[in-house]
């Protein structure tokens, strides 16, 4: 179940293969749904069903048929057409109508998914379960420190193998500590086909709910029980519980504790400390050592020597134990000794000599030493210390897995028969070899050295025997090439042996003699003219009789059954060299007959193709066929072999172990958001410059800036980076844009984890629930694309316009200023292009005083109000910034809040800052002076040849006054203005009653023409029906008067 948090709606839409899109009919499609549809479409689209519920909440019949067909056209145009939308009529006891559920139970378990591209190309799984296996000192010392988590889920896509990063979304990459496999917590049912399940049949799989009780690890089973023991309340005894917690909350041993105590004997004396008493103890017991050194010096030398491996590491440690407690003035206790010694940590002549040598050291020996020195090994548990030691090794060894064994197999026999013989001896010598030690002791006590070193000798040839196992070191091994069944295996690999049967110049020529038209002559025919049937010989499986011998010793039926079992499988090299010409033959003649038969009968064959779709039919089979020829192959091989190999396949359960996790992952870990694990390809690991083509989505409101910090959901990647927006020119040449344009796509470069090409993506401006800027942007998907290019570098131009005005001009050459600043600037564009705003073409040359300045040639003379402009192109770099989302280590409450880097403009609406415009960036009223142009003067002498009409028509010098010109203007007063004023008013007012009486009249006079039409009809209608009723009573008298008349006259 999926929340309307949009990092939950991504990852979802991710992994998902079936969506059941739930909808309030009652309401209609909510913009999280349109959301979640977009993001299903950039990553893949997966089946999606809708449900309409809320259906008893509309109570009208008419009202509900209508929003059923409304909801479905529109859902239809978001999916495609015939979607299918699935109906729930309502709650009955809380619970959805049991015939519904098992009717969409049935839709759901019929549908077939369609393969999408991402997935099938990685593994990935939903995390189920989540178990923190942390050290609990570790964590009480350190409740922040890195924890230790294991994962668990069903792997879906390709194999997964260990070897492979994984990143999880929500947290980052991973590396896998440990991956295994466990038995399926929730295996399908039987394949018998039921109506109904049983109670008992039912299996129940709901993650991270805690129903059932039942927990599986991959070597235990938990269960809970949940019986009364669990409801017991233990009674706490306060000071019990306080010390037990004192205990806990300490932080170091108590050897640490003794030894930093301190103790003040006077007031005002130094404080002794423990370390300082224990040091001035051990530095006299060094000195005494160092006076006794020179006596011991044979007996230490000795000792040491004696030390090799596993064992004599540890007895060296048991010694300086020992010598320890001499020097304090105690000896270990003899039950000690013992059980260090049964752990098989040392041997018995050494522990001997060990506890001598320090007994020795010390100064005195305890009854139980002197016991042992003077009666040599009489102890009864040392007795066969050395046999039972070898015994166990060799148990040890046989009951351990060996990888190699199990993946490589036994290399040899004789290896074998060799490692037996070695255990063997190792097993009788164990006596002798006691013995052989109790002779080498000086007077009981010490060794020999030369002695100790043939022994140790011994020992290491005996552990080069158990190592070598990749080399033949046994003469029975190598096998003997003089004898002749040996010489028989290898006679055909020299040229005096038997030829394959293709180079074989005897047998070539034979099957050249051979060739099809003959072939055809000896097979069966019918004389068409005759009508004569000719039927080859047969040989004992119906093959034609050659004149080729068959092979000695083998009769034709085996020879036949050997061909076909051959023929059913790709034959190897050595099959081909063995084989007879008849079987050659055999081997064309099916071929042969193969062909023809495809070739007369194209419509029988059902794997021919033809159309369009025949290449992808053909790509689809070749799959097809592979993948079951790789299930064929793994099918052989042990699981666990089949496992480290191919990986774990899709649909096995596994536990998946992690190091060095957050600690807030487990401290905030929320059962409701999905934990999402995606394996990344070798490619994927590293990050770059990746390129885009995008397109801003049409509801979302606002214009994307470049520059401004974006959530982009790439992969199985979310995370937060700076684009830079670019339009490919027709040279290819990408144009920094400052913004993204509408409804076309453009380039969109950032810096983040490489992805494949045509891997869609979708980006967001904030994945934060703010309900006042959701309700203001209304749609949150703010652009959708695809990658275009990845690389390590990326090159977007933005164009630059340098301006500079002329300070003095010379005919085409102009001295341009205020363009650069210094003469390097005007060195490196020489022979650049420049233009005027009138378009007058021009080139850099020269630089000249003041600095800055530069002398230009133009194709024509310019203005000193002319502007000066040089067009030239800088690289943009893209922001070399990612920052992953890490949703998943916040708060339950604050997961849905998660803020990356703001926007400008967020920032500068929080501190309510406000940039002042630049003066030239602001837009002005363009003011333009008025010209005054001098009269047109036409000479007299042109005036004279011009026609009439083009004669200029000049008036009279002097004009005459009009007596219009002449009158004085009329000015009212104030009060005159205010009576014509309420005068105009009163005439507006008269004037604007006449036209709505007028049209007041004319609508009387319509409605009352149509009144009177219809008065009239009714007349007419009455007057109709008048005449009828007359009329028919006139009828019936005149019916009524002839029959008076008849009767009258009968």
């Amino acid at each position: 179940e999926c929340n309307n948090d949009i990092n939950s709606m991504i990852d979802i839409a991710k992994s998902v293969d079936l969506v059941l899109l739930m909808v309030d009919a009652s309401f209609g499609f909510e913009m999280e749904i349109f959301e979640f549809l977009n993001i299903c479409q950039v990553h893949g689209m997966p089946k999606i069903m809708g449900i309409l519920n809320h259906l008893d909440m509309i109570k009208n019949a008419k009202t509900l048929k209508m929003q059923k067909k409304v909801l479905k056209h529109r859902f239809w145009t978001e999916v495609y057409d015939g979607a299918k939308l699935f109906y729930l009529s309502g709650l009955i006891h809380g619970e959805y109508l049991k015939n519904e559920i098992r009717n969409l139970g049935r839709f759901i378990s019929v549908m077939k998914f369609r393969p999408l591209t991402w997935r099938g190309a990685h593994s990935y799984l939903l995390a189920d379960r989540m178990e923190d296996i942390t050290n609990t000192e570790q964590i009480r010392l350190n409740p922040k420190c890195d924890r230790e988590v294991v994962l668990y889920g069903y792997v879906r896509g390709v194999p997964l193998k260990k070897e492979n990063m994984v990143h999880i979304a929500g947290l980052g990459d991973m590396h896998i500590e440990e991956l295994s496999a466990l038995p399926d917590p929730c295996p399908l049912p039987s394949r018998e086909k039921k109506r109904n399940l049983l109670e008992k049949e039912r299996l129940l799989y709901a993650p991270m709910s805690g129903v059932g009780g039942i927990v599986y690890d991959k070597d235990a089973v938990y269960i809970e029980l949940q019986g009364s023991h669990s409801h017991k309340s233990a009674s706490k005894n306060a000071e019990q519980q306080q010390i037990v917690e004192s205990f806990i909350g300490k932080k170091e041993t108590f050897d640490v504790t003794i030894d930093n105590q301190e103790f003040r004997l006077f007031s005002d004396g130094d404080v002794i400390k423990s370390s300082e008493f224990v040091d001035k103890t051990r530095k006299v017991a060094a000195s005494d050592d160092e006076e006794e050194a020179d006596d011991d010096e044979d007996v230490d030398q000795l000792a040491s020597e004696e030390d090799s491996g596993l064992e004599d590491n540890e007895d060296s440690d048991n010694e300086a134990t020992d010598a320890k407690g001499a020097r304090l003035g105690w000896i270990p206790d003899e039950d000690e000794d013992d059980d260090d010694d049964q752990s098989g940590s040392g041997s018995d002549d050494d522990d001997d000599e060990d506890d001598l040598i320090v007994n020795k050291r010390s100064g005195y020996l305890s009854s139980d030493d002197e016991n042992t020195a003077a009666g040599g090994n009489t102890m009864a548990w040392k007795d066969g210390l050395a046999e039972r030691a070898r015994r166990e090794y060799l148990e040890r060894q046989a009951t351990t897995k060996s990888l190699m064994k199990i993946v490589y197999g036994v290399f040899s026999k004789a290896h074998q028969r060799a490692k037996a013989k070695a255990a063997e001896e190792a097993a009788e010598g164990g006596s002798e070899e006691e013995d052989e030690e109790d002779e080498g002791l000086l007077g009981g006590i010490f060794k020999s050295l030369a002695q100790k070193q043939a022994e140790l000798q011994k020992k290491k040839s005996v552990q080069d025997v158990d190592e070598c196992c990749f080399f033949e070191e046994y003469g029975d091994g190598v096998r003997d090439w003089t004898t002749d069944e040996n010489k028989e295996l290898i006679k055909n690999c020299f040229v005096t042996g038997k030829w394959k049967a293709s180079e074989d110049a005897e047998e070539l020529l034979q099957l050249d003699d051979m060739s099809d038209g003959d072939s055809e002559v000896y097979g069966d025919f019918e004389d068409l003219e005759t009508g004569e049937k000719h039927q080859a010989a047969k040989s004992a499986k119906g093959t034609p009789a050659k004149d080729g011998k068959e092979k000695e010793g083998e009769t034709p039926k085996e020879g036949n059954e050997e061909s076909s079992a051959l023929g059913k499988r790709k034959m190897t090299r050595m099959e081909e060299k063995n084989m007879t010409r008849a079987e050659l033959m055999a081997k064309k003649m099916k071929l042969k007959a193969k062909f023809d038969s495809e070739y007369d009968n194209p419509e029988k064959d059902d794997q021919h193709i033809e159309g369009d779709h025949q290449y992808y039919e053909k790509l689809k089979a070749d799959a097809l066929r592979q993948s079951e020829l790789n299930k064929k192959e793994f099918s052989k091989l042990d699981e666990d072999v089949r496992l480290n190999i191919e990986g774990h396949r899709a649909g096995l359960y596994v536990r998946m172990s992690f190091r060095k996790v957050a600690a807030e992952f487990v401290t905030h870990f929320d059962a409701n958001y999905p934990i999402l694990i995606g394996g990344l390809n070798m490619a994927e690991e590293n990050v770059g410059f990746v390129s885009c083509k995008v397109k801003k989505h049409r509801w979302y409101k606002k214009t994307l800036k470049t520059g401004d910090p974006l959530i982009v959901s790439l992969g199985w990647r979310r995370f937060q980076t700076i684009p830079i927006y670019a339009k490919v020119e027709d040279d290819f040449k990408h144009r920094y844009l400052k913004y993204t344009p509408n409804h076309v796509t453009c380039s969109m470069s950032f810096w983040g984890p490489i992805t494949p090409q045509n891997t869609g993506f979708m980006a967001i401006q904030s994945v934060a629930y703010d309900q006042k800027e959701v309700r203001k942007l209304g749609f949150r998907v703010a652009a959708t694309g695809a990658v275009s290019e990845t690389d390590k570098s990326v090159e977007i131009m933005k164009k630059l316009k340098l301006i500079g005005t002329p300070s003095k001009i010379y005919q085409k050459t102009a001295f341009i200023q205020g363009m650069f600043n210094s003469t390097l600037e005007v060195a490196k564009f020489e022979g650049a292009k420049i233009r005027t705003v009138s378009g007058i073409r021009g080139q850099i040359k020269k630089a000249c005083p003041p600095e800055g300045s530069y002398r230009a040639t133009f194709e024509d003379r310019i203005q000193l109000s002319d502007i000066v402009f040089c067009r030239t192109w800088f690289k943009v770099k893209v922001p070399t910034f990612y920052a992953p989302v890490t949703n998943l280590l916040l708060p339950p409450e604050q997961k849905s809040q998660w803020i990356g880097m703001k926007t400008l403009g967020q920032l500068k609406r929080e501190k309510d800052l406000h940039f002042e415009a630049k003066e030239d960036s602001s837009y002005k009223p363009i003011v333009r002076e008025k010209l005054a142009f001098r009269p047109l003067v036409i000479p007299k002498s042109l005036q004279k040849a011009l026609p009439y009409k083009d004669k200029p028509k000049l008036g009279p010098t002097n004009p005459k006054k009009s007596i219009e010109s002449e009158r004085v203007a009329v000015i009212q007063s104030p009060h005159e203005q205010k009576v014509a004023k309420m005068m105009k008013m009163i005439r507006t007012n008269f004037k604007s009653k006449q036209v709505k009486q007028q049209r007041l009249g004319r609508e009387r006079t319509k409605q009352y023409k149509k009144q009177k039409l219809n008065e009239d009809f009714r007349k007419l209608q009455r007057q109709k029906e008048l005449k009828k009723k007359v009329f028919k009573a006139i009828s019936k008298m005149d019916a009524q008067n002839e029959d008076k008349l008849k009767s009258g006259r009968k």
